[in-house]
C-alpha cells in the first residue's frame, strides 16, 4: 500500500494550491546543474523550495548514514539507493530511476579530443582526470572504459583523481589536466557539446549509469519532498533532462 499512498500524496503536493514547504536534497554532482534548472520550474509550479547539497554519491551516502538530515537523495547510481532502502535509511518502495547518464572524454581546448577518443592511445598528454571510483559512479565508468580499451595499466601514472565529478570537471576546465572523463551533462547543451572538444564514450565500455532517486526517512511526511519525486517523473522534467544529454526512463 506504500506506493499508492505516496502517489496520492505526491499528486496533492504538486498542486499549486498545496501549502508551500521546503525539502533538503542530496544530489550527485553530475546532476547539480540540471537540478538547479529543474528547481526553477518546480518552485514556480508548486511554491515549494529546494535546498541543494551536491557531492560525490559515496560521500553523500556516508553523510546520510551519519545522520545528515536530507529528505531526498538523487544518486549517480542505482546501487546506493537500493542499499539505503535495505539499511532502513530510505522509505521502502520509493526508489526509481530518474535518468541514465553518459560518460564523455572532454578537454576545454578545441580539437584536442577527436570523435573517437584516439588521443588516449596516442598518449599526447600529461594528465587525465577522472572521479574517484571509490566515491563516484562516473569514476567507475571511466576506469571500466580504460580497461575496456586496454589502456588502464599504461595510463594509471597519468591519472588525476577528483573527489567528485564536479571536482574532476574543474581540473579539466582549469587546464590542470589536459583532458578527463566527466558526465556529458556538464558540457552538453542544445544537442551538442557546448565548449571544448569531446568523445561521447560508447555505452558498451561501461556499466549503465542508471541514476536512482529515493525518499529518505526525514522526508517521508514532507509534501515538498514528495512533490519533487513526482515532478521528476513528468514529461516536462524529462525534456529538461534530455537537453542535458541524459536518457530518460
Amino acid at each position: 500500500m506504500i506506493k499508492p499512498l505516496l502517489c496520492f500524496i505526491a499528486g496533492l503536493a504538486l498542486s499549486s494550491s498545496a501549502q508551500s514547504g521546503e525539502a533538503r536534497i542530496a544530489v550527485a554532482a553530475n546532476f547539480a546543474s540540471p537540478l538547479r534548472a529543474l528547481a526553477v520550474d518546480f518552485e514556480m509550479k508548486t511554491g515549494h523550495k529546494l535546498l541543494l547539497s551536491a557531492g560525490a554519491t559515496g560521500k553523500l551516502y556516508t553523510q546520510i548514514k551519519s545522520g545528515a538530515p536530507f529528505d531526498v537523495f538523487l544518486s549517480a547510481d542505482d546501487e546506493t539507493p537500493a542499499k539505503m532502502e535495505r539499511e532502513g535509511l530510505a522509505v521502502a518502495g520509493s526508489r526509481f530511476t530518474y535518468a541514465v547518464g553518459k560518460l564523455v572524454l572532454w578537454s576545454i581546448q578545441a580539437d584536442v579530443v577527436d570523435a573517437q577518443g584516439a588521443i588516449l592511445k596516442s598518449g599526447n598528454f600529461k594528465h587525465l582526470a577522472l572521479a574517484s571510483p571509490k566515491l563516484a559512479p562516473y569514476g567507475t565508468a571511466a576506469v571500466q572504459t580504460l580497461a575496456g580499451l586496454g589502456l588502464l595499466g599504461a595510463l594509471t601514472p597519468r591519472l588525476v583523481m577528483g573527489e567528485s565529478i564536479g571536482q574532476t570537471y574543474s581540473f579539466v576546465a582549469s587546464g590542470n589536466a589536459e583532458l578527463g572523463f566527466i558526465a556529458l551533462s556538464q558540457v552538453f547543451q542544445n544537442g551538442s557539446i557546448s565548449k571544448g572538444s569531446g568523445w561521447i564514450v560508447p555505452p558498451r565500455y561501461y556499466d549503465p549509469l542508471r541514476q536512482d532517486a529515493v525518499l529518505l526517512l526525514p522526508g517521508r511526511d514532507k509534501t515538498a519532498a514528495l512533490a519533487l519525486l513526482a515532478f521528476l517523473k513528468t514529461e516536462q522534467s524529462k525534456r529538461t533532462l534530455r537537453s542535458f544529454g541524459y536518457e530518460t526512463p
